[in-house]
């Protein structure tokens, strides 16, 4: 009879297997409202009950912001390398592997050119699953080179940012990315071509200390924490309070680094509102 007992002690199913438990069935926000995940994704990610705008990456953004979510992308197998051979917990080099096999990108940024509501559009946008959405070389060169051909074609330039700051890996390569994209930021302008910037959550360090803040309109989703250092990083450093909501899109909108906060569901047509302002175009 050794047919129904247990060679094992203990459950040995993992959950994910459990059919009775389907994963990610559900999603609960911050504030503990609970939403179906379907419906969810229906609603752009973002709670219908609260209005928390849950983080989303280059995927979604592209499906939001391109026309029939059709769109070329540019400079798509670059990869980074490892130039100083860091090791931390792990070598940098195994970090990239793991990274790459975990998310399916090749790094931090991808960079799409097609149509949205009928006009070319250059988008590049961030995605803080590849490790924390950090900007090492490759990010910092397929940023510029997605400004390269914005300037080539004449067309607008969105950059959507979403970044832990920069990729301490990479140590002095990872810092000049900040002058390297401001630097081409400024050739865009000498072209009198408009550069949107939306800041989404998280939007932190060298990030912000560049591209994040250079817009020719800076927009964010609301509640995007927007920031160099950390909140605990300031107030250590500081030694005093930190005032209610410090660092939210909503403070940052109040003290004049933002224009505007645009929820998810009005970005496709905001960007193309800002866009056809700059350009004195008949709105769309």
């Amino acid at each position: 009879m050794a047919w129904f007992k247990r060679t094992q002690k203990g459950i040995t199913t993992a959950t994910e297997d459990k059919k009775d438990v389907p994963k990610g069935l559900w999603y609960k926000s911050p504030t503990g409202k609970i939403i179906d995940a379907d419906e969810l994704a229906r609603n752009l990610y973002v709670s219908p009950e609260d209005g928390f705008h849950v983080r989303i990456g280059s995927k979604e953004y592209f499906e939001i912001l391109f026309d029939n979510n059709e769109f070329i992308e540019l400079d798509k197998n670059m990869t980074s390398k490892d130039p100083l051979h860091f090791v931390d917990t792990k070598k940098y080099s195994d970090r990239l592997k793991d990274a790459m096999e975990k998310t399916k990108l090749k790094d931090a940024v991808r960079t799409g050119v097609g149509k949205s509501k009928g006009k070319d559009l250059v988008i590049c946008c961030m995605d803080f699953a590849f490790i924390g959405g950090s900007m090492g070389a490759v990010v910092g060169e397929k940023i510029a080179r997605g400004i390269d051909h914005s300037i080539k074609n004449n067309m607008p330039f969105v950059m959507i940012s979403k970044s832990g700051g920069a990729r301490m890996m990479e140590a002095a390569y990872s810092l000049m990315q900040l002058a390297k994209t401001s630097a081409k930021l400024a050739q865009l302008a000498d072209a009198k071509i408009p550069y949107i910037s939306l800041c989404t959550d998280p939007t932190t360090g060298g990030t912000t200390a560049s591209y994040a803040m250079l817009g020719d309109v800076n927009i964010s989703e609301p509640g995007a924490l927007i920031g160099f250092a950390g909140p605990r990083v300031v107030k250590d450093t500081t030694g005093k309070d930190l005032p209610e909501g410090f660092q939210t899109a909503e403070f940052v909108l109040e003290h004049g680094f933002l224009d505007f906060i645009t929820p998810r569901k009005e970005l496709k047509d905001k960007i193309n509102l800002y866009l056809d302002l700059i350009l004195n175009q008949p709105l769309r």
